[in-house]
């Protein structure tokens, strides 16, 4: 079960001209805004991740604004287990429950879900917030990422597992941000 002690939010490569390519964006911002507040508001540790910045540019501004007081990973492998700062972070953290979100859902959001899986980490994809340019490639990341062993979950399904009851501290302001 998430807890937010045991969990960690990443949020992968939601950059310019690539963000604005992405199938389905305006679902995938709104999702990804309703996530990143509800981490926020529940004190998850967020990894903000950015691929070659100075070519895909920064991060879209809709997120950005979210993650402010956070500083940016940026990386060049695809996976940002290939980012030393990433991992240096994460192990800091000390947290095995890693939540993954972003784009491109089957190169970036996938090599990251292998790499997190292959040490030993329990990985859980946000399927309503990771996207690719097309539907068929948001497919493929997913399906592979679940064969790797990796679980599904929703924006919705997330934040209230790991609230767990309508008695936790923030309830009712999380429970507001998905009505």
């Amino acid at each position: 079960m998430l807890t937010p002690e045991n969990a960690a939010l990443a949020v992968i490569d939601v950059q310019g001209r690539l963000a604005s390519l992405m199938h389905e964006r305006e679902a995938l911002v709104r999702n990804l805004r309703i996530l990143i507040q509800g981490a926020r508001l529940l004190e998850m540790p967020i990894f903000w991740l950015e691929q070659y910045p100075k070519g895909l540019g920064a991060t879209v501004p809709e997120i950005a604004e979210l993650l402010s007081g956070e500083e940016p990973i940026a990386k060049m492998s695809f996976s940002a287990c290939g980012q030393e700062e990433f991992l240096k972070r994460l192990n800091a953290c000390d947290r095995r429950r890693i939540l993954l979100a972003g784009i491109e859902a089957h190169v970036c959001v996938y090599q990251t879900a292998r790499d997190l899986l292959e040490q030993e980490r329990e990985v859980e994809i946000v399927v309503d917030a990771i996207s690719s340019r097309t539907a068929a490639n948001k497919q493929v990341g997913v399906e592979k990422m679940l064969r790797a062993g990796a679980e599904p979950t929703s924006v919705e399904t997330a934040l209230f597992e790991l609230m767990r009851t309508a008695e936790a501290p923030r309830f009712k302001e999380v429970a507001k941000l998905v009505r």
